[in-house]
């Protein structure tokens, strides 16, 4: 049997007590969709073993994870509830499908996951699985069974187990786009988690720091390098969030509407992202028409929706990434920023196909394709409709 294995308190319960009820061999796998260094993915290994686990599989699917879900992000400035960046929802079907693929090639018919029964992850592993993979069984016992986190620790303390870092106080989720927190205080919408369990950024406001300026390269709304350094687009991210995090950026609080119908609310560390969707937001400004902004926006809302619903295997999610794509053709510049505590400010623009310095004309102060009697008439013909409107209630 296949288990998905994060390393977190519900998989590796889920390793013992797999191998006790059902009495078959456990082979974790974990997908690396980012934040899993040489250290923490030798430390995932032998925990799972140490549980029980007869194998482990670790998988690199971060360029894959990118191509396939983050440069449409990226290039439709998506977040939920025009605050959070869909850290956790981005990752799901990459990981379902990697892991489809890994039961297949072990000749396994059963994979199991940690959902719980009142999460979003449930939904998006079984949509994508049944999708991708509708031969395997899917196994879920700790949405199925209802158990609490207090059981889960109980249960491995109780047979001298490892027990994740975080405990049960805190569920964590880190990945390439980003970190979530989940524990007491996200349960009601009235508080904030303590200092000491932020990820990323926990040192961000207890000192002074000194700002810092930074340029992010892109081509054709792909970020491609940082600093005048090309790098790759996992490169990009990764490095982004080690200089933005220290400061705080793209810390936040989500509250919205889950799958399931319920409010949900998560804390977030997302710096990277903050700081590319912040960026990149700014550059198609400068080269993109606004009826090309109109319609990117349209579309990107519900994309989102899709990819935080576990839907991102549906047919129109590949219409939308063509017209993103298709809207990327001149979003190639460079972006400066600067990094303070708790702000990011994007400093100025650059880019070959600016529409800014195309026209003739500056803003507020010359107008150079027009004449002030085109001004005045365009400014008459454009006030019609108000006239007409006003003219006619008179009446």
């Amino acid at each position: 049997m296949v288990l998905a294995c994060s390393g977190g308190l519900d998989t590796s319960f889920l390793v013992p007590w797999l191998a006790e009820q059902h009495g078959r061999p456990i082979i974790t796998v974990t997908v690396d969709t980012g934040g899993i260094d040489a250290a923490a993915a030798k430390q995932l290994e032998e925990r799972a073993i140490a549980l029980g686990a007869v194998a482990h599989h670790q998988i690199d699917a971060r360029a894959a994870y990118f191509e396939q879900v983050l440069q449409y992000l990226i290039m439709g400035n998506v977040r939920r509830g025009q605050l959070y960046p869909l850290c956790v929802g981005a990752e799901r079907v990459m990981q379902a499908q990697t892991i489809a693929h890994m039961a297949r090639k072990l000749g396994t018919n059963s994979i199991a996951h940690g959902c719980t029964a009142a999460g979003n992850d449930q939904v998006r592993f079984e949509v994508a699985l049944r999708t991708l993979a509708p031969e395997l069984e899917v196994i879920a016992p700790v949405r199925d069974h209802a158990f609490s986190r207090q059981q889960e620790l109980e249960f491995l303390e109780a047979r001298k187990l490892p027990v994740p870092p975080y405990g049960a106080a805190y569920s964590v989720n880190r990945g390439l786009w980003g970190v979530t927190i989940g524990g007491k205080e996200t349960l009601t919408s009235t508080g904030s988690i303590p200092d000491s369990a932020w990820v990323l950024s926990k040192d961000a406001f207890s000192k002074p720091r000194a700002a810092t300026q930074h340029s992010i390269q892109f081509d054709k709304g792909r970020p491609v390098g940082v600093d005048g350094v090309q790098l790759s687009p996992v490169a990009v991210i990764e490095q982004l969030e080690a200089l933005a995090a220290p400061y705080g950026i793209g810390r936040g609080i989500h509250l919205g509407d889950t799958i399931i119908g319920t409010k949900g609310r998560v804390a977030f560390e997302a710096p990277a992202a903050e700081t590319l969707l912040v960026a990149h937001r700014e550059l198609e400004k400068l080269v993109l028409t606004g009826r090309q902004q109109r319609i990117k926006e349209s579309l990107a809302g519900p994309y989102g929706d899709w990819v935080h619903e576990g839907q991102l295997l549906d047919p129109v999610c590949r219409d939308i990434e063509a017209l993103l794509v298709s809207s990327q053709e001149r979003v190639t510049g460079t972006v400066h920023v600067t990094f303070r505590p708790g702000s990011l400010f994007v400093d100025g623009v650059d880019s070959v196909h600016s529409l800014m310095t195309a026209s003739k004309g500056v803003y507020g102060e010359a107008a150079g394709e027009w004449t002030p009697a085109d001004a005045l008439g365009f400014s008459k013909i454009v006030s019609l409709t108000g006239m007409f409107h006003a003219r006619a209630g008179r009446q």
